[in-house]
């Protein structure tokens, strides 16, 4: 047989609640303002995150202006290149995201509802996060792109050589889609 559930502790009213309680009980409640030192930081670190990839796709795009006269040789070394930092720019820009994502989690959580983005039709259900779960599953869907992105980075200049290299790649590759599909399908169950 199990137990029966306990019953919490009544709700008191403020008037049936001591001094020394009451203020406790305030300053608990209140601490969660230090919250919005790790919302600020997040943001912060998003918008410099953005900067810097900014930056990046702007030296990328200068590099390029001068594709057409270089020797074919070059062109290709150039291409892979400007390839593998298109990667590196989607990479980042993920990654600003994921602090951008968070901030707004964090302050949704700990602070307050975001009544811009409640009445905002174009705000998209992404940046909307009701429960600790939420922000977590944002995350790590976030962080799952990120790390398909870094893979597909790294395996721009893979060359195999050799038919079990091949295969590692392939299974790679395999493990890569099995972990979209089953990102997936977490996402349609919910």
């Amino acid at each position: 047989m199990s137990e029966p559930v306990k019953n919490p502790a009544p709700v008191k009213n403020p008037e049936q609640q001591g001094v020394a309680e009451r203020y406790f009980e305030s300053m608990l409640w209140n601490s969660r303002f230090t919250v919005l030192l790790a919302v600020v930081a997040s943001l912060i670190m998003g918008i410099g995150v953005f900067y810097l990839t900014a930056i990046d796709v702007f030296y990328t795009i200068a590099h390029l202006s001068h594709y057409h006269e270089l020797p074919d040789a070059e062109r290709a070394v150039l291409k892979a290149q400007t390839v593998a930092h298109v990667v590196g720019a989607v990479d980042g820009f993920l990654l600003g995201t994921v602090m951008l994502i968070f901030s707004l989690g964090l302050y949704e959580l700990f602070i307050s509802k975001i009544v811009a983005a409640e009445g905002d039709s174009s705000s998209s259900k992404i940046l909307k996060i009701n429960s600790l779960d939420d922000l977590k599953d944002k995350l790590a869907k976030v962080i799952l792109m990120i790390l398909i992105v870094m893979f597909f980075e790294q395996a721009i200049f893979l060359k195999p050589t050799g038919p079990l290299e091949l295969l590692y790649y392939s299974l790679a590759i395999m493990l890569v889609a099995l972990a979209l599909y089953l990102s997936q399908k977490a996402y349609q169950k919910k």
